[in-house]
């Protein structure tokens, strides 16, 4: 009988579709609650225990209670070994601690943890190196390398390292200032190691500083964007340095780390949320420009939330306008660029093949994941 922990930040990722670029703090979660967001954690981290429900015969789950992972181990139809006690709504990073602690000293295997950088920040504080740990994506910013792609990919290999297919392997825990990053300054800091299963495809790679790109690459790329933009249509402009040169081009101010909206070559709105989205498409067709995340190959589901499922439908594949450098592209080393809605319905009908403008009328196909 293999010993799983299993732990979920129930407010990780509040704070992306309400446009505050992280959840970190009482502050932004009032914020955060104000302007409608929802947690949505729990649901990601229940993607992933499915996949263990398969072995559940031969995996002792041990998890906090309620909503950090109670909940949705039983809604998997596991039996949880419960540990500790928290307050229902108020969940803090030192219930996170106490909880890792415990496994380690309940001798699990692996820890699987729901969160964003901020809860493998946690885990690592609790365990170091001495216990191995995985992370299922459910925060706003996940620069660390300890995280599966998407929560089914983190159930797949959890399953696969309990059944001794795989070994552990140091992966990076990373952190940004949140305040810097709202203020479109990324300041990321190495904390230390977890020890994470090892696995190429599935669990993804430290997000790496932009690569130093020819100034008349950018100019290229934005040249061509903007010249093709069609009178009377939304451009929703994710977050990004690629994306950046485009308002450039058009004399615009950028927000780099939000979401702009434009239209006829002018701007509508600046750094704008989920909900703003949905009342400007309301009655306007529109393009989504997104940039790809170097070194991870994300378009969605990393820093954009606002860009969210219900925006992404209503938007429509065919109208997805996708910028890298070449420089960018052959960094993934042939890697998949990657989505993680949140819906895997709606990853699975962004799949295959996209095209990517690469500079000035120069352009090439790249094979989105599923």
């Amino acid at each position: 009988m293999k010993k799983l922990g299993f732990l979920v930040n129930p407010v990780a990722g509040m704070g992306g579709r309400v446009g505050l670029k992280g959840s970190d703090g009482a502050e932004i979660l009032r914020e955060a609650r104000e302007l409608g967001a929802v947690p949505r954690s729990a649901r990601r981290a229940i993607q992933a225990l499915q996949v263990l429900s398969g072995i559940k015969d031969h995996v002792q789950v041990t998890t906090p209670p309620g909503e950090m992972g109670e909940d949705a181990a039983r809604e998997c139809g596991l039996l949880p070994d419960v540990i500790g006690a928290i307050t229902k709504g108020a969940t803090t990073a030192e219930d996170t601690v106490r909880a890792a602690l415990e496994m380690e000293d309940r001798g699990v295997d692996l820890i699987l943890f729901a969160g964003g950088d901020g809860t493998a920040r946690d885990i690592y504080k609790a365990i170091g190196q001495r216990v191995p740990a995985l992370g299922v994506p459910t925060g706003v910013k996940i620069h660390s390398g300890v995280y599966a792609v998407t929560p089914r990919h983190a159930g797949e290999v959890a399953v696969r390292f309990l059944e001794g297919k795989l070994n552990a392997q140091d992966a990076e825990v990373m952190d940004i200032d949140e305040d810097a990053f709202r203020r479109g300054t990324v300041t990321a800091k190495l904390l230390g190691y977890l020890r994470t299963p090892e696995d190429r495809r599935f669990v993804q790679r430290v997000k790496s500083g932009s690569v130093r790109l020819e100034r008349e690459a950018l100019l290229g790329i934005a040249a061509d964007v903007v010249g093709n933009m069609k009178p009377d249509w939304l451009y929703l402009v994710g977050p990004g340095t690629t994306t950046r040169a485009i308002l450039e081009e058009l004399g615009l101010t950028n927000t780099l780390l939000g979401v702009d909206v434009v239209l006829d070559r002018r701007l509508v709105a600046n750094d704008v949320n989920e909900s703003d989205l949905a009342r400007l498409l309301t009655d306007r067709q529109a393009m989504v420009v997104l940039s790809v995340i170097g070194g991870q190959g994300y378009l969605l589901g990393r820093g954009n939330q606002q860009l969210s499922p219900a925006v992404i439908k209503k938007v429509g594949k065919e109208q997805m306008i996708v910028v890298a450098s070449k420089e960018k592209l052959v960094s993934l080393a042939g890697r998949p660029l990657l989505v993680d809605t949140g819906d895997e319905e709606l990853d699975r009908t962004l799949g295959g093949y996209v095209k990517v403008t690469t500079g000035f009328q120069d352009y090439c196909m790249y094979r989105v994941g599923t």
